[in-house]
């Protein structure tokens, strides 16, 4: 199938039209963050840097590390962002941006979430980390692709009928991360959660400023939700879409969440920016010895 220039939109100089960037500018191994200034914070630990590319939210720089390739890309906050950044990194790999056509030959990107989160449960400490084995999206975004996704379909159910989930927002769904990629990031600062994605910072997340939210005691109603062993960790904004596209495209994806704030307790952090270096320098040695 030959893509239209209205489908797959390409700059003048060939570059896909949001990342602003050419096939050979990426690495197969990728790290996303939310904040753009955090690209550098990243890449300043690379042992070198080959490209430096920006349009609007979407910083990119890609360079060496111990001899392994990584490019690490900037989303914005939000799955709608989420969904440029996931399909024009796959488009990059993908399609013959000559021939507009889908190459025959997949290439699979290996995709590492570096981000932020707040916990609900008690028990969990600011400025721990959460690797997130199933994300619960609140977004819809998966809603907008065809796909065969019902394998959480009764714990889909049971969170919509614990929380009186309301009819007029979208059904919640749920997807697992990539087991292999995660095997990589083994270690005791490491647990395992369970993260919903939101479609916002306030109201979606149960926060009240001068307008209501309309779901009365959020963090209280997720935190209580039980489905077998497992009950919600944390909270964050672009998960379940990297894990959704991710997953359809064929790509492998994790997400790594530094705990900043503790819902439950009111706690923040008192050094975050050392917390989320902490867990950059984490990754990095985790990715760049494969």
């Amino acid at each position: 199938m030959h893509l239209s220039p209205s489908e797959l939109i390409l700059n003048a100089d060939g570059s896909i039209y949001h990342l602003n960037l050419l096939p050979q500018d990426i690495a197969h191994t990728i790290i996303t963050v939310g904040d753009p200034d955090r690209v550098s914070e990243v890449s300043d630990h690379f042992d070198s840097i080959e490209i430096k590319k920006g349009k609007r939210e979407f910083i990119t720089h890609t360079g060496h590390l111990n001899g392994k390739r990584i490019s690490v890309v900037s989303t914005g906050i939000g799955t709608d962002n989420i969904d440029i950044v996931l399909n024009e990194l796959d488009a990059l790999v993908n399609i013959d941006f000559d021939t507009r056509k889908v190459r025959k030959n997949r290439i699979r990107l290996k995709i590492t979430r570096i981000g932020t989160s707040g916990a609900i449960q008690k028990d969990i400490p600011v400025n721990s980390w959460i690797l997130t084995e199933l994300a619960i999206g609140f977004d819809g975004l998966l809603h907008f692709y065809k796909n065969d996704f019902n394998e959480f379909t009764d714990m889909e159910d049971e969170f919509v009928r614990q929380t009186h989930w309301s009819p007029n927002k979208s059904r919640p769904y749920i997807v697992r991360y990539d087991e292999e990629l995660a095997d990589i990031f083994g270690s005791n600062r490491i647990r395992l959660g369970v993260t919903t994605t939101n479609t916002g910072f306030y109201g979606p997340q149960g926060r009240n400023l001068r307008i209501s939210s309309s779901f009365e005691h959020f963090t209280e109603s997720i935190a209580d939700f039980r489905y077998q062993d497992r009950q919600i960790t944390n909270l964050e904004m672009e998960t379940s879409g990297i894990y959704a596209l991710s997953k359809l495209l064929g790509h492998q994806a994790i997400s790594l969440n530094c705990i900043l704030a503790n819902r439950a307790t009111g706690e923040f952090s008192k050094n975050p920016k050392e917390s989320v270096q902490e867990l950059i320098k984490f990754a990095l040695n985790k990715i760049s010895s494969q």
